[in-house]
């Protein structure tokens, strides 16, 4: 295995989902707050889940997004 390649596409795919995911969810909050779901001032529950298929490895992390 080479370390350097191995490193340089988990960090690729991080930053591909990090990036991705940041713009879908301001995309959403922004139509949320458009039709009226949201007010602006909520703290929205969020989870996301990593799998990696190949390896039993099923990761979950939990934290708030804040409108204000």
């Amino acid at each position: 295995m080479n370390d350097d390649t191995f490193q340089h596409s988990i960090r690729k795919l991080l930053k591909n989902v990090g990036v991705n995911t940041q713009q879908e969810i301001e995309q959403a909050v922004r139509e949320a707050l458009a039709d009226g779901r949201l007010t602006g001032n909520e703290r929205l529950p969020a989870r996301v889940t990593v799998e990696v298929d190949g390896l039993e490895l099923d990761l979950e992390f939990k934290g708030d997004i804040t409108l204000e």
